[in-house]
């Protein structure tokens, strides 16, 4: 447990120094971004999963990939569902992804933490 929680905490120092590296070259944040929602989605799939090295840099190279492809929200204001659709396409493939490269071990407990987020999601909506 105490691992997974440094590899979130590596995650988040290596987004912390790329990010303002990518805004002075005029890039800005990434579309859509991995900000708020989607980052407290992924930590809580990652809830008790250690991964290895080699893993992490894999976790952290599709993290990247699929924060750029994520449409853009605006704090404040509901998407639009072809919006939200899309953002919805863009994360479970994202999770397909993340899963793939997880033991078989790891993929229960992924399985389970994506069980309890949207058992959560739905008591949230009702």
């Amino acid at each position: 447990m105490k691992r997974s929680w440094i590899s979130v905490a590596v995650a988040v120092a290596v987004l912390g120094i790329a990010a303002p590296a990518v805004q002075a070259q005029g890039g800005g944040p990434p579309p859509g971004g991995m900000r708020g929602g989607g980052a407290r989605m992924l930590q809580m799939l990652m809830k008790d999963i250690t991964l290895d090295k080699a893993q992490q840099t894999k976790f952290d190279a599709i993290q990247a990939k699929y924060a750029m492809e994520l449409p853009p929200m605006t704090q404040g204001e509901r998407p639009d569902s072809a919006a939200m659709a899309k953002r919805r396409e863009v994360m479970t493939k994202q999770q397909e992804e993340i899963r793939a490269i997880l033991t078989a071990d790891q993929q229960k407990t992924f399985d389970a933490n994506r069980t309890e987020m949207q058992d959560r999601m739905r008591r949230q909506e009702n």
